[in-house]
């Protein structure tokens, strides 16, 4: 079957609520895509409309980690829509077929489909539907995020409730705020690829329930468990940064570009950042207090008194020295002080002393030269 005269279609790859999947070959540039076509029981205009906004979002985006879309159009009354075709399979696919990975892989997945959310989160949209069947890997494992604009649609739980598969699949991983009936944001696509992380470690998402409004309430009230005390051996800091992506308040996850930043390094390992080397320094002594020097005598001051300065007060004229060390310094200049006031009062009694010795000594003088006189006679 050849589509619009250019698209063969050779065989199909997948059959969804709104169209079917095949792989096609573009005979135009001789190379293997896959051509999305609307089921034409589909074709009102609600459908129409979605298929169109997929073809316009996805073709807005170009990034390694998000399907390229390369055409759009109509072809005997049905839309189609040509993509990169992704050799390889869905992470849905692959836990029915390994149940769980281990971390250093769901790191690996977790850090691609963060950077791919991210390059649409800088172009201002949202994907709302992020769940293990529209995360795609390739022969090579690299992550591939499909259907873009699809769930765009979805603004509160109750537009999922089309079919029963709709409403399990959407329920197991929409974010708090959207089971409020708010409207998704770049924080929900964050969420949701939380509980898909989460589920590829242990198996199962963070919550499910036996019916699809019991598993909304758990989004909303229960706290997420650690995957350690579910037996899951995973570094505690993968552990506790998950957590963080499965917080309640949208404000308080952590944004696309953060979260594929943290992945790409050895954060999720739990290794401790490496410290900048140190070079001790050798002990030093404490300098003495050092004060101003003293002020020249001014002209016609009298050289022999003890020379008197005041220390450099703050600005706020508390009589403080500026800076670290203040009251050491105040403490210092007042024993300076002191010792200077002490020396000059001694300085001003040694005259008075002399005196009194010179007196004493005449005195003496004066009563042997009497006692002299007096035993000559």
């Amino acid at each position: 079957m050849l589509v619009a005269g250019r698209y063969r279609l050779i065989s199909a790859i997948g059959r969804g609520g709104m169209g079917e999947v095949w792989r096609a070959t573009d005979e135009v540039l001789g190379r293997a895509v896959a051509v999305k076509l609307l089921l034409g029981e589909h074709a009102d205009e609600s459908a129409t409309a979605r298929f169109r906004l997929e073809a316009q979002t996805a073709a807005r985006l170009s990034h390694p980690h998000l399907v390229a879309v390369f055409d759009f159009g109509a072809w005997e009354n049905r839309l189609f829509l040509v993509m990169e075709l992704v050799e390889g399979r869905s992470l849905a696919d692959l836990l029915l077929a390994q149940e769980r990975l281990g971390p250093e892989q769901a790191a690996r997945i977790a850090g691609q489909a963060a950077a791919g959310l991210a390059a649409a989160h800088r172009q201002g949209i949202v994907h709302r539907d992020i769940k293990p069947g529209n995360l795609m890997l390739d022969g090579e494992g690299t992550v591939k995020i499909g259907d873009f604009g699809i769930a765009q649609f979805v603004d509160d739980p109750s537009a999922a409730l089309t079919t029963t598969g709709q409403i399990v699949g959407t329920s197991l991983y929409l974010a708090p705020e959207r089971a409020l009936g708010r409207t998704a944001d770049a924080a929900s696509d964050m969420y949701s690829l939380g509980c898909v992380v989460y589920q590829l470690l242990l198996g199962e998402p963070p919550f499910r329930s036996d019916t699809a409004t019991a598993t909304l309430y758990q989004h909303v009230d229960t706290p997420p468990v650690p995957l350690r005390r579910r037996g899951v051996d995973v570094p505690a800091a993968f552990d506790t940064y998950l957590l963080g992506l499965l917080a309640k308040q949208p404000e308080e996850r952590p944004t696309a570009q953060q979260v594929a930043d943290w992945f790409h390094s050895d954060a999720w390992r739990g290794r401790p950042e490496p410290l900048p080397p140190h070079h001790p320094e050798p002990a030093r002594t404490p300098a003495p207090a050092r004060f101003p020097a003293a002020p020249a005598p001014l002209p016609g001051a009298d050289s022999g008194a003890p020379t008197t300065y005041r220390l450099p007060q703050a600005a706020a004229g508390h009589g403080t020295v500026p800076g670290p060390g203040g009251h050491g310094r105040r403490a210092a200049a007042r024993t300076a002080k002191g010792r200077r006031r002490t020396a000059g009062e001694a300085i001003r009694r040694r005259p008075r002393v002399a005196s009194a010795i010179a007196g004493a000594i005449a005195f003496l003088a004066a009563v042997f030269l009497g006692m002299s006189l007096f035993s000559g006679r």
